[in-house]
């Protein structure tokens, strides 16, 4: 009871002084927005990768010449040019000899075309991938309709394609696009499947590609670029069940080590990820805005909390003959002390209350403009909350402890 009371009077307190406490407020809620703001607008973007990256399975892991993007800063360019490609040849091998694996599929891919059925031509913006029947298991992207490639349309090249829902969409609006034939870059394939939808928020085009035989796709763009420069072919590998991803990583690794004839002491010439790989390294990359927006909005908060020290040594002042009042009557320091503090602690969590909203409203302004996935970093705005706690204690400690020792006659005595 005497808790509520003390609340009471504190709230009413601060409702009295509606300019002052408003004005004590603003600079508490930027500290908070601006610390909620950065960490909730990273948390989508990490929470929308968490969920667009399963377009690797859960015990999928990808080999492949070029390095992730995350740590571009990290990477010798130079030396990753002489990194030998990854092969068909190299995908044969792992298939051949991992134990710990049941599935590989190499692929190749190539963007900027469009595909065309009868009078109808879409976008110059379709993606062709050269790949094999592991595509589709490996990468998460079923089969809506239709069948997948086979090893057959593999051995004996045959020009057939499964096309992304949005291409059936474009080019077959009315009609089933199977068995259909579609022109893309001057050949004919036979539609035999289209991919279930899988939208992405990320621009991953999931809906919008087409999966040819690799052996086809060679046949038609060869092993070199147009610029000259020899594919690199990306292998996807399955583990055979999650406990055995880790081993499954290492063997993979020990066997594309002894392909290339790497000793003990050389350096992978080769790169391998994982989901988990990829969200560690933009962590990695996005840990310096983080670290940024805890040191602005700490400052922020530090300057509010200074403030709210000032406002509530102006109330004790203004307050003193109160003060002297409650002394006279029967309350005791702690009392007094417990009153300013819980002023103190409630400003600052009201501040901190509108900043965690303001900064939840800021962080996810980019899905009202992008398909990312709306997130609300919980643990974040209950951190906020405790640091406002903290901020209200330490800057609140002095005025509270000023009031509770006014001597009570020379209060009653205050004009």
């Amino acid at each position: 009871m005497r808790f509520l009371e003390t609340f009471k009077m504190a709230l009413f307190a601060l409702r009295a002084n509606k300019l002052r406490s408003a004005l004590t407020l603003i600079g508490i809620i930027a500290g908070v927005a601006s610390i909620i703001a950065v960490m909730t607008g990273i948390s989508v973007v990490q929470n929308t990768m968490e969920q667009e990256l399963s377009v690797l399975g859960t015990t999928t892991f990808q080999v492949q010449k070029w390095p992730l993007g995350f740590h571009q800063h990290d990477v010798d360019w130079r030396e990753v040019q002489r990194w030998p490609p990854t092969t068909v040849e190299l995908a044969d091998a792992i298939r051949e000899r991992a134990q710990l694996v049941d599935l590989v599929g190499p692929e190749l891919w190539s963007f900027g075309f469009s595909a065309k059925y009868r009078g109808v031509t879409t976008e110059a913006n379709k993606s062709i991938c050269g790949g094999s029947p592991e595509y589709s298991p490996n990468n998460t992207h079923e089969i809506g309709y239709g069948r997948n490639l086979t090893q057959e349309d593999l051995k004996v090249r045959r020009k057939v394609v499964v096309i992304g829902p949005a291409i059936a969409d474009e080019l077959f609006p009315f009609v089933d696009p199977l068995d259909k034939e579609i022109r893309i870059d001057g050949r004919d394939y036979r539609v035999v499947g289209v991919f279930a939808e899988k939208a992405s928020a990320m621009g991953g085009g999931f809906d919008n590609y087409l999966l040819i035989p690799i052996t086809a796709y060679l046949d038609r763009y060869g092993m070199r670029e147009p610029n000259g420069n020899e594919r690199s072919v990306n292998i996807t590998v399955r583990a055979k069940s999650p406990e055995l991803v880790a081993d499954a990583f290492e063997e993979v690794r020990g066997i594309v080590r002894q392909e290339r004839g790497l000793g003990p002491r050389d350096r992978d010439n080769f790169e391998i990820f994982t989901n988990d790989s990829q969200i560690r390294q933009f962590n990695q990359a996005t840990a310096g805005v983080k670290l940024g927006a805890f040191v602005i909005g700490t400052i922020a908060l530090i300057v509010a909390g200074i403030g709210i020290m000032n406002i509530m040594l102006v109330s004790v002042t203004e307050r003193t003959r109160e003060i002297g009042v409650r002394k006279s009557i029967g309350a005791k320091r702690r009392h007094i002390l417990g009153q300013f503090l819980l002023e103190a602690i409630l400003l600052c969590n009201v501040g901190g209350v509108l900043g965690v909203a303001v900064g939840f409203g800021m962080g996810n302004i980019v899905t009202f403009f992008t398909d990312f996935y709306v997130h609300v970093p919980l643990e974040w705005a209950v951190g906020g909350l405790l640091f406002c706690t903290t901020i209200g204690l330490i800057f609140g400690m002095w005025p509270a402890m000023k009031a509770s020792r006014l001597n009570p006659i020379e209060a009653l005595r205050w004009e």
